[in-house]
């Protein structure tokens, strides 16, 4: 599988990754699916700690054992749980990030993690304190890297104007559009990795799910439509509509990888898939702008 450099940081990742939160909580069939997954070459696993209350961690830390170094491990924090409270709090301090990367490192296994993530954020968050936990644990070398997954445009911004940021995970399929015109030219300037998440779009552009209702700014009927005309295109040479759709995600030169979420083998293989697909060209991105829609961001401006 082809592998890009993720930002300026010396993580080179496989342009297909794993979105580990669709994993289930079935022990085998989620190390089945992990351990497939590593097995056909994908290097970068996704997951956070909100991910069925450290199950997920937990059961990616398994998947992992003696394999570690061939590994790419991505987490997440910020969502913290209250005990005996449903739900959880927003906590992106300084003295919550450092307690809570300990948890993780234990359910994964590990004593380091390659990408800390900031999952989520708002304007409003004592962003500095935040970056300075981060830096802290990147040169007590608990972290390699950090990064921030948001769709958030100020969040972006600011992180991207004040920090070492080496990634952003973001968004990004046919069906939202929202970051090509004001995130992902400002991170391909700033030089940091966008980790595509989302590409088949919750499945609504995978070729074995028929929508039942709209997605995002389209209408049932206008997704069916889009359907079609993405089905035309992949038939003649890229095997299936969902190999379109991730070759769509990973054709913006700012995207390092792209990581669709399986909660089956069948899932992950025909996802794997479209690593042997070729990239589009120019002219099919430009036919499949032409009868998508361009969303843009309406709120966090």
């Amino acid at each position: 599988m082809k592998r890009n450099r993720l930002g300026t940081s010396d993580l080179m990742v496989g342009e297909i990754g794993l979105g580990c939160m669709s994993l289930g909580t079935d022990e085998a069939k989620a190390l089945s699916i992990v351990h497939e997954a590593l097995d056909r070459g994908v290097n970068f696993l996704d997951t956070a700690d909100l991910y069925d209350e450290g199950r997920n961690e937990e059961l990616v830390g398994k998947a992992i054992a003696g394999r570690r170094g061939d590994v790419i491990v991505a987490t997440k924090v910020g969502n913290r749980r209250v005990p005996g409270a449903e739900g959880w709090t927003w906590d992106p301090s300084k003295a919550y990030i450092r307690s809570a990367v300990k948890d993780s490192l234990r359910r994964l296994g590990t004593d380091y993690i390659d990408l800390y993530q900031l999952h989520g954020g708002t304007i409003d968050d004592p962003i500095d304190e935040t970056i300075e936990a981060f830096e802290e644990l990147r040169r007590e070398g608990v972290i390699r890297y950090y990064g921030i997954s948001s769709i958030r445009p100020n969040v972006v911004r600011e992180y991207a104007r004040r920090s070492n940021i080496v990634s952003v995970m973001n968004q990004y399929s046919i069906l939202d559009r929202r970051a090509e015109e004001e995130i992902l030219p400002l991170l391909q300037e700033r030089e940091i990795g966008v980790i595509a998440r989302g590409p088949l779009a919750g499945g609504a552009l995978a070729e074995a799910k028929t929508p039942t209702k709209g997605a995002m700014d389209y209408s049932l009927e206008e997704l069916l439509d889009l359907r079609e005309r993405l089905r035309a295109m992949s038939s003649d040479t890229r095997g299936a509509m969902s190999h379109l759709a991730v070759r769509y995600s990973l054709a913006h030169p700012a995207v390092a990888t792209a990581i669709p979420g399986a909660s089956s083998l069948e899932q992950l293989r025909s996802n794997l898939a479209a690593a042997s697909v070729p990239p589009l060209t120019p002219q099919e991105l430009e036919r499949i702008r032409g009868f998508s829609k361009v969303n843009r961001y309406a709120a966090h401006r």
